[in-house]
């Protein structure tokens, strides 16, 4: 298993077309309950946005100048890219630094406990979550779920084997099965592939609501996140 120290941008046209050879209709993309959680919860997340974007926005240009929002193109359902925004948690010029941080996971996930790009702000953000509350957006026009996949990024999927592609039959989520299992904590690529293998074997609806219990429980304990 090779370990990267820092996956640098790769430019690939071809990802949508590769994905089809390993994509399978999963049922919960096209579950009317799945999607009737989704807006749902998404309209719920997006008024607590409304009223936390302010105190967040302020608490970031004070920590560190620059922008409130960070923007990246992300994978989601059989590799169809699409924009995610976070508030921003890192200094400015953080994606031009990654290939001076050292990688701490194995595989194709880049992690480091004391990322030193992380703000002090960005710290509470992430211990928190209140860094994906914008994700939100993505759950309500479709792009993204409440339960799901960790949406990679393209330099990451650019070095896909063809059964790692097996986790994009279903829509990246907010939270997941690797949220609620260690986040943070579980740092081999590979065991991420097993436990969203293992949510698209034995998901329901029932079980999306278990899972965003569950993370709901792991958030307000900050249980793994860094």
């Amino acid at each position: 298993m090779m370990t990267h120290p820092a996956l640098s941008p790769i430019v690939v046209p071809s990802v949508r077309s590769r994905s089809r050879s390993f994509s399978v209709h999963h049922p919960s993309t096209s579950s009317t309950l799945k999607r009737l959680l989704d807006i749902v919860g998404s309209i719920v997340g997006l008024l607590i946005l409304a009223v936390a974007f302010v105190p967040i926005a302020i608490a970031i240009k004070l920590d560190n100048p620059g922008p409130i929002l960070y923007s990246q193109e992300r994978c989601g359902l059989q590799g169809q890219r699409f924009k995610i925004r976070k508030f921003r948690s890192m200094v400015t010029n953080a994606d031009a630094l990654k290939s001076q941080i050292k990688n701490e996971a194995k595989g194709l996930i880049f992690k480091n406990e004391n990322d030193p790009r992380v703000t002090r702000v960005g710290r509470f953000l992430r211990k928190t979550s209140l860094d994906e509350l914008p994700q939100f957006w993505n759950v309500l026009v479709g792009e993204m779920s409440l339960v799901g996949t960790r949406p990679p990024t393209v330099d990451e999927v650019a070095h896909y084997n063809d059964h790692h592609w097996r986790r994009l039959n279903v829509k990246p989520g907010l939270t997941g099965e690797w949220q609620v299992n260690g986040r943070s904590s579980v740092k081999d690529f590979e065991d991420i592939v097993l436990l969203d293998l293992r949510y698209q074997n034995v998901w329901t609806p029932l079980y999306d609501i278990t899972l965003i219990l569950k993370t709901i429980q792991v958030v307000l304990g900050r249980t793994g996140a860094c």
